[in-house]
């Protein structure tokens, strides 16, 4: 088994997917409004939160599925998983959104 063959499944490349896209949603927002503090969240908001708690239990499902099957090659997909995540949640974070 090869660390290509791991990334096409699923469970290991959508959680990434769903970071690039939660940090793509909060760049163009900052871009477009502002990164000032609105009274109420906003759709933008809501769907950046739904992302990134959406992964949680794909990532774990990828977890559970894939260390005891191949450890070698699941800990870089959940390295990756894991940076993806932290960048997303980044620009939060440093702009106070």
């Amino acid at each position: 088994m090869h660390l290509a063959t791991v990334y096409r499944r699923p469970s290991a490349f959508l959680p990434v997917l769903m970071s690039l896209i939660a940090l793509a949603m909060v760049l163009v927002h900052v871009a477009l409004a502002g990164a000032n503090r609105e009274a109420d969240e906003g759709a933008v908001a809501h769907i950046f939160q739904v992302l990134i708690v959406a992964q949680l239990p794909i990532v774990l499902f990828f977890a559970i599925t894939w260390l005891p099957r191949s450890p070698r090659h699941a800990w870089p997909v959940l390295a990756v998983q894991a940076v993806a995540i932290v960048a997303a949640l980044t620009p939060v974070y440093l702009f106070h959104l």
